[in-house]
């Protein structure tokens, strides 16, 4: 460590936690830093946000723990204007100009500090200036929590959050303000009025220290600072001025922006990295500096040694003098205010949940335990003494956790979301729990299919459940639950994504003028050369596989020489990997709690208002702050499940508009878990022996598929097992294989002991559940818990430390020994102990599995009973990027497929009353918007064209020539279409095209365009391939090409046969690709009529060789798992017809 002689606490400091692409390096790294660097506090005050509180304080706590004696300061640097009021009335007149309007932004993202506008800006769309705000107790540090909320609102924001003297006013007790740098209050100052000379800027000074002297008193702090720009110097000496005249105090901060005095280059960089594809700035060199010394400041955690070295460095380049003794004072009054005036605390971080959900006079065990009772009577069971002693063990766990109003919450927004959209039937370990079935978060009796609370919840568990709720709209739940709730009691998790590998070589190396060739060779290869070798080293035979940063880097051979290449790369690259790049939303999750804004800093990205903090993989930031996630997530089969339901009650029970009841109330009577019959084998049969996938949950990839066939379900349990095999691991050891031959051969099946049989039998004696290790572990061994057994299944997964095989150990012996008293050999135990051991890496959540084998058993009951009704479905849900392959699906249905009619497509998928025949609605055109096809449905049916050009109902701004365009070209028009047209192009042209405005334009349009006849092939595969997503291959394989396939009998590509190995089908793009020694290759994208989309590698490929896209080939290919098709050179294609 470091020592100095001088006491000093650096005041102003950032991170790139909140302060991205101006700061670089985590709040941790600062604070180990500065610790290391002989100082006992750092603050953190991130521009406009308190982003990096949650990893200062963790740090902090982690730092203590280690004997090391830090004191963490909270703040922030907010943005300031003097007056919201005034600046909102300037920024609404730039609205209301038009010629001004344009100026505007769209509000995307997180927002960045652009160093060199903030000092200047005059722009009253940018305008803002700095201020510090430090918390001096638990009572301040609110106070600015309520700040920033508020800064973020619609009326405070405009690309940057702001505060002014009122919300200061309100909001100053238990704070402390400091002028902050050159783009500061003082520095606003001396900006605003430099031209008009030394007076005015000293009247303005004058004004701001007794605005804030006002509000603050002698927590208003002067601050200067040392650099070599000369206006820093000058706006210092103006500070002393204000310093004589009204006696503050001035502190002298470091301002630090990166986390040691060598990243002053990766900072550079990381500053340009952020305004790529937007043009640099004029304030900011696109040429990264040659040195420190260029760049005009040292911005790291310095110790007051290091700040007077700064002092007189700076001073002595730019020629000014100070008084020593002032600069000293300066220095050192940081280190009073750090430790005098500011108090020694942490933030409150008790949990957090709303209380209305808590009757008046109530607890929330009481309540809780009042709705458990009543959904157990309800649900028939509350004479049933299992379910009665199992909810009382659940309910004293929860009470004992404190966890009852989290399961009140729950209830509460499954309440909610149950009232107007369809909710899953349980995801994730909570399946496992009673009390979630009795109250209506989850739809699995738990005991019906041996499901481990203990799984779900230990006795001894300190973290939060994590219950994930799946329902068919989340973004309309949240909103739902936000606006009955309250905006700030129902928040959306902010996601902070963070620079990747490739992108950031790509990036830096524009900065070192590497060839984007040479550089983009790299990129494209790195991935495919550490994947073998990283999953090689992991133990993982086959499946998806992403290799770490760390991977990446030792096992890819092309990295690893270009790196050695261009080492300052490499050193940028390690340092600037994992910085922040962007803000995004959870994908499900929010933060419930009454008053958020008050106990957190929200923030507000895209124009959503979310949390400063996060909570996921990479990050847990919000629980050990005392905020719960709440995940609500969406499944595309529940949205599936509602629009077949609603296709039923209009085709089968008359109902011509069912609302959202009517969908509950035939869910409820005939797909509930708690009714549907999970034994028709009808269904298993019908759908998961034949292979008849349309969109049935958890079987869209071709590999379950095929599993599922051969492995033939017939019940729930056997669904779960066979989606818990179907996993990366379980296939690596060829489980898949081994458990069809045991269901093939039950009576070769060896059991151990009765206990391993029957907690076995119905997997075919494979451990395939995380569970049954953790049963057998409780029933075999000699007291050992059924928490116990849930930690094993954890303890079994991880790689060997001193506690965690102390641990493993002392369960194992137990085991060995209640083994051999209930009859097993100790060599017989020992072997079932190594078979936990072998399946632990491989077992799955079977409370998971059940809970999600439901809804594929209710995707199936639907295909099965409703075909025509769970088809349209799939149509309407399936993405454009798969909507062409799902309708080959429906066509092997044997389902006809109507083209697209302006008097009878809408907008769904609609069934025609032959049950064969779907319908291909308008929302399937792109470019076309809601709003023209509600003119289109208000207004038809249309008796000719005229009738649709000139109709005076007709909203024609809504339904314009875009519209009419897209319409025409995806052929929605045609049957509109009569003999005074020539073709489609001649229509086309006529009507949209050149948009006629009257009817007498559109006459002389019909004789004008004649001449245009049709659109040619390429123009009509084209026009309806892009806009409706349906590849026409009636176009392109006539009736002469398809006959000599079928006499040929070749296949299609998506009907791949090895033996044959020959196939035909229809290029679709084609992009040139180079290999290791630099010569050419093509990736070719492929379609035919199964619809399938295949990607040909085609070798040898010389600079004469042409294959055409949209038309049909036949070509000899060779197939691997690993490498998928290719073709040996082009010579190996046939163009036909």
């Amino acid at each position: 460590m470091n020592k100095s002689n001088i006491a000093f606490v650096n005041l102003h400091a950032h991170s790139v936690a909140g302060s991205p692409f101006d700061a670089l390096g985590y709040p941790q790294e600062h604070m180990d830093f500065a610790y290391e660097n002989g100082c006992d506090a750092l603050a953190l005050t991130d521009h406009g946000n308190m982003n990096g509180l949650a990893y200062q304080v963790l740090h902090a706590k982690k730092m203590l723990e280690e004997g090391k004696n830090f004191k963490p300061i909270f703040g922030v640097e907010a943005y300031f204007l003097p007056s919201i009021k005034s600046w909102r009335e300037e920024y609404e007149s730039v609205k209301a100009d038009k010629k001004r309007k344009r100026e505007i932004q769209k509000q995307t993202g997180m927002s960045i500090e652009a160093e060199g506008d903030s000092k200047k800006a005059t722009n009253v769309l940018n305008r803002r200036r700095h201020l510090i705000l430090l918390a001096q107790n638990e009572t301040g540090l609110k106070n600015i929590f309520a700040m920033i909320s508020k800064s973020y609102s619609e009326e405070n924001f405009y690309r940057y959050p702001r505060v002014d003297y009122e919300l200061l006013s309100q909001h100053n007790e238990g704070v402390i303000a400091a002028s902050a740098c050159l783009g500061g209050v003082y520095a606003g100052n001396y900006w605003e009025n430099r031209d008009e000379g030394e007076e005015a800027v000293l009247d303005a000074m004058r004004e701001t220290t007794k605005r804030m002297v006002d509000i603050f008193g002698d927590r208003w702090y002067a601050e200067i600072q040392w650099k070599s720009s000369p206006e820093q110097h000058d706006l210092n000496k103006y500070i002393i001025k204000m310093k004589e005249e009204f006696g503050i105090q001035i502190i002298s901060t470091a301002d630090s922006h990166y986390p040691n005095q060598q990243a002053w280059k990766d900072r550079e960089l990381y500053k340009r990295l952020g305004w790529l594809g937007k043009g640099s700035p004029e304030w900011l060199s696109s040429e990264l500096p040659i040195d420190v010394e260029e760049v005009g400041y040292e911005l790291y955690p310095k110790n007051g040694d290091q700040m007077w070295e700064s002092y007189k460095h700076y001073s002595e380049k730019v020629g000014v003098d100070y008084s020593d003794e002032l600069v000293m004072e300066s220095i050192t009054n940081t280190y009073d205010i750090a430790h005098k005036r500011i108090e020694n605390f942490m933030p409150d971080t008790k949990v957090r949940l709303p209380d209305f959900v808590v009757p008046a006079g109530k607890t929330a065990t009481q309540t809780l335990t009042a709705f458990c009772l009543e959904g157990l009577r309800k649900l028939g069971f509350h004479e049933d003494k299992e379910y009665v002693e199992r909810l009382k063990e659940e309910l004293l766990v929860i009470d004992d956790r404190g966890f009852s109003k989290y399961f009140l919450t729950m209830k509460a927004i499954a309440d909610a979301a149950t009232a107007t959209q369809l909710a899953g039937p349980g995801r994730g370990s909570a399946a496992g729990s009673l009390v979630a079935y009795v109250l209506g978060i989850t739809q699995v009796n738990p005991i019906k299919y041996g499901l481990l609370f203990s799984r779900f919840l230990r006795k001894d568990a300190t973290d939060y459940p994590d219950i994930d709720y799946d329902v068919s709209d989340p973004m309309a739940l949240k909103e739902e639950l936000a606006e009955k709730w309250g905006s700030t009691t129902v928040v959306p998790i902010s996601n902070f994504n963070t620079l990747q590998l490739r992108s950031l070589i790509k990036d830096i190396s524009k900065f070192y003028d590497v060839p984007f060739v040479e550089v983009n060779t790299v990129t494209s290869r790195m991935l495919a050369e550490a994947t073998p070798l990283a999953k090689k080293a992991n133990g993982i035979k086959s499946g998806v596989y992403a290799p770490t940063f760390e991977e990446v880097m030792e096992y890819s051979e092309s990295l690893r020489k270009y790196l050695q290449k261009y080492p300052e790369i490499e050193k940028h690259v390690n340092v600037l990997y994992g910085q922040v790049r962007s803000t995004s939303r959870h994908a499900g999750g929010v933060v419930v709690g009454e008053d958020l804004d008050k106990h957190m800093p929200l923030i507000n990205s895209g124009g959503t208002t979310q949390t400063p903090w996060s909570e996921g993989q990479n990050v847990r930031h919000l629980e050990p702050m005392g905020f719960i996630k709440f995940d609500i997530l969406g499944l595309a089969s529940l949205r599936m499940m509602e629009t077949a339901i609603r296709h039923i009650l209009k085709r089968h029970h008359n109902l011509s508009k069912p609302t959202f009841d009517d969908v509950r109330e035939y869910y409820q009577k005939n797909l509930h878990p708690d009714v549907i019959n999970f034994d028709d084998q009808k269904v298993y049969k019908n759908i998961f022996h034949k292979g008849k996938w349309a969109g049935i949950f958890q079987f869209t990839e071709a590999g379950a598929q095929s599993f599922c066939v051969k492995a033939k379900p017939k019940s729930i349990i056997d669904i779960a097992a066979i989606t818990s095999i179907y996993r990366p691991g379980p296939l690596g050891a060829d489980v898949d294989k081994l458990y069809v031959e045991a269901r093939e051969n039950p009576h070769n099946i060896e059991y151990a002991h009765d206990l391993v049989k029957e907690n076995t039998k119905e997997t075919y004696g494979f451990l395939i559940f995380q569970e049954q290790i953790a049963k057998l572990a409780h029933e075999l061994g000699e007291n050992i818990s059924l928490d116990d057994g849930n930690l094993l299944r954890k303890l079994l997964t991880k790689k060997g430390t001193g506690k965690v095989d102390k641990k493993k150990e002392g369960i194992r012996k137990r085991f060995i020994k209640g083994s051999e008293s209930k009859g097993l050999s100790e060599y017989e135990a020992q072997k079932l102990w190594q078979k936990f051991e072998y399946f632990s890496g491989y077992g799955f959540n079977k409370s998971h599995a059940v809970g999600y084998s439901i809804l594929s058993y209710q995707c199936a009951w639907l295909l099965n009973y409703y075909p025509a009704e769970w088809m349209a479905a799939f149509l309407d849900k399936e993405p454009e990027s798969r909507k062409e392959l799902a309708i080959g699906i429906a066509k092997r249905f044997g389902f006809n497929i109507v083209p697209l009619d302006i008097n009878h497509s809408g907008e769904v998928w609609e069934i025609a009353d032959d049950d064969s025949t779907l319908i291909q609605p308008l929302t399937s055109i792109k470019g076309l918007g809601d709003a023209a096809i509600k003119q289109i449905i208000d207004n038809r049916p249309f008796e000719n064209v005229e009738d649709f050009l000139f109709n005076e109902d007709i909203t024609y701004s809504k339904l314009n020539k875009k519209s009419i365009d897209v319409l025409a070209r995806s052929k929605a028009l045609l049957p509109l279409m009569d003999e005074r047209f020539s073709g489609t192009k001649h229509f086309w042209m006529s009507i949209a095209g050149d948009r006629p405005k009257n009817k007498k334009k559109f006459i002389e349009n019909i004789e004008l365009y004649e001449p245009e006849k049709d659109f040619s092939s390429d123009e009509q595969v084209n026009h309806l391939s892009e806009l409706i997503g349906i590849f026409p291959f009636h176009l392109v394989v006539d009736e002469t090409i398809s006959n000599e396939l079928e006499r040929m009998r070749v296949p299609p590509l998506g009907n791949w046969d090895q033996d044959i190995g020959v196939a035909w089908f229809v290029p679709r793009e084609i992009i040139p690709k180079k290999t290791k020694n630099n010569k050419t290759y093509w990736i070719i994208k492929a379609t035919d009529n199964t619809s399938a989309n295949t990607t040909i590698k085609c070798w040898g490929v010389r600079e004469k060789d042409r294959i055409y896209v949209n038309r049909p080939y036949i070509a000899k290919l060779d197939f691997s798992e690993q490498w998928g098709y290719s073709a040996r050179s082009v010579a190996n294609f046939k163009l036909l017809g």
